[in-house]
């Protein structure tokens, strides 16, 4: 067994060991706007759900190497509204291309002509081609150094792509929906390799323990 002590590392070797090993992580790509109507995106994989009453998700917003803070936390900060756009494979490609470090005042889905559509819950638009966006409003940011924030925001609505998810039963259809998620550095991954283990109840668990 080897052991790695956190107060002896430094950031980056931290930041390749955590994301090397908890995996896969869902993508967020988020789009906020701004006081002069710029609308931003960037994706994040320090991102999940947190509860579903209330319902709430997570997100780990990041300063630049400089320290400067980014679009998304900028906007975040100045009128607490955001949506985030799940990342499936036909998506993926511009997500990646949402990473590039636009100037402020350029809005990376202009900039990469990707169409967007209107909020119903927020103001905020989100990825036409998004097979879902949340749409979410601030309830805290919780700072953690010059470099970290932590977003916790509450999901008010959900824009689904049709065929996603079935409007009765509400399940996921994930042959349709094909989610990507990140491991580490370039590489992701699909998900379509799944597999099912249904849990046993504790009088089966003990008979089957017994015999």
């Amino acid at each position: 067994m080897v052991h790695f002590d956190f107060a002896k590392l430094s950031g980056p070797e931290r930041y390749k060991l955590l994301c090397g090993l908890v995996v896969p992580r869902p993508i967020a790509l988020i789009t906020t706007i701004s006081d002069a109507g710029v609308v931003n995106a960037a994706p994040f994989s320090f991102f999940n759900v947190f509860s579903e009453k209330p319902p709430l998700v997570v997100v780990g917003l990041q300063a630049r190497p400089d320290l400067s803070v980014k679009d998304t936390t900028r906007n975040v900060r100045a009128n607490g509204l955001f949506v985030i756009n799940m990342v499936d494979e036909a998506l993926a490609n511009d997500m990646v291309d949402c990473s590039i470090s636009f100037p402020s005042d350029t809005g990376e889905l202009d900039a990469l002509q990707l169409p967007m559509t209107a909020g119903i819950n927020v103001p905020v638009p989100h990825l036409a081609k998004a097979p879902a966006a949340l749409e979410c409003r601030k309830v805290t940011m919780m700072n953690f150094g010059a470099e970290r924030d932590l977003l916790v925001g509450e999901v008010l609505g959900i824009q689904v792509r049709d065929g996603v998810v079935d409007p009765v039963t509400l399940r996921t259809d994930y042959d349709h929906y094909l989610p990507v998620a990140r491991i580490a550095g370039n590489m992701y991954a699909r998900m379509q390799d799944r597999f099912e283990i249904k849990p046993d109840s504790f009088d089966t668990w003990q008979l089957r323990g017994s015999r």
